[in-house]
This record gives structure tokens, sequence and C-alpha cells, in this order.
């Protein structure tokens, strides 16, 4: 039986393809307005700001720090059910955006703490890959 298949996101759509482009890469693009300076993310046509259409592409730092998290014990999709449980988690760039993502590498998901600092890791696909992170000290 094959192994259970990630979700994967449409990497072919107007406002994000760039975004899924670096991720092949192995770089975080992110948009800030040259009107403004509203970092923006996800990525869009237009400033969340001021409404300015005016963007550009900026390369994260991968560093960044825990909001807040949910720690998932039971899940339906296959993929997922082999990975419980698993932190899910809202986390503050360095740069300034605020991206749902999981937290992953740690030992015990009691290990998991708000403010806790991470750095960006990668989950690769034949397409695109996806942004993850883990513990700044692994």
């Amino acid at each position: 039986m094959n192994d259970p298949k990630r979700p994967l996101p449409r990497a072919d759509e107007f406002d994000t393809r760039a975004f899924w482009a670096g991720t092949k890469d192995k770089v975080f693009r992110y948009q800030q307005c040259n009107h403004c300076q509203t970092v923006i993310f996800y990525p869009r046509a237009h400033c969340t700001g001021c409404t300015e259409s005016d963007l550009e592409w900026k390369d994260a730092s991968g560093r960044a720090t825990l909001y807040t998290y949910s720690v998932v014990r039971q899940s339906y999709h296959p993929f997922f059910r082999n990975l419980v449980p698993y932190v899910v988690a809202w986390v503050d760039l360095e740069e300034g955006p605020r991206i749902l993502t999981n937290v992953v590498d740690v030992a015990d998901v009691d290990q998991v703490t708000i403010g806790m600092p991470l750095k960006l890791t990668w989950e690769e696909h034949e397409e695109l890959s996806i942004p993850l992170f883990k513990p700044a000290s692994s």
C-alpha cells in the first residue's frame, strides 16, 4: 500500500505562484508595500494597509517566534493520522508576518512553549516545499 500523501497547495495561482516558486529553492518570500511599508503575507495583488499595488518581494531570514499553538492528537486524514500528536502553530516571522504552520522536530510536544525561538525548515516535494518550523536550538 502507498504511503498517504500530504495535501499540497496549488502552486499556479496568480497571487501565490512566486511564493511557491521560492519554496522550491527553500526561500520564504513575503511582500512589502513600497508606498506605506506594510508587510504582507499571504501573497496578494494589493496592499492590505493602503490598497496600493506597488508590492516588492522580500526573503525572510527564517527566524521566528511561536505566537500560539495547539497539539493535534487525533486526525482523520491519512497523512496527518501518521503524525499524531503534532503541533499546529501561529508563528511570527522576524520580519513581521504571522503564519499558520507546524512545529516539527520536537521529541515531546509538551516541550513546545509560547514565545520559544524557532527556525525555518522545509518539507520537500516535487513542485514545491512546505515551510515548517523547528526549535531554534535543534
